[in-house]
């Protein structure tokens, strides 16, 4: 997981609800920069984020889409030594 306060500024699509205009727009926003590159594909891809967290080591991240779905990103939870055992 990224430092909390390391962000990666991405252009993403604000839902009408969500836009002090009421209006869908598009506006650059932080997003933590090790999952910036999962929300960015998602939005490219035309499946559009409305808010996220990694959990910044925590607890387990998560991605907002517009459509209500909501995306887990769990932490991991085996240390080093755990990890060379596959």
């Amino acid at each position: 997981m990224c430092k909390w306060g390391t962000n990666t500024i991405l252009n993403v699509l604000i839902s009408a609800e969500s836009s002090y205009t009421g209006k869908e727009r598009w506006a650059d926003k932080p997003v933590d920069s090790c999952i910036a590159p999962i929300v960015d594909a998602l939005n490219k891809a035309g499946i559009y984020t409305g808010g996220s967290c990694c959990g910044h080591g925590k607890n387990d991240g998560w991605i907002a889409l517009h459509d209500g779905t909501l995306i887990t990103i769990k932490r991991n939870h085996f240390t080093k030594a755990d990890r060379s055992c596959t």
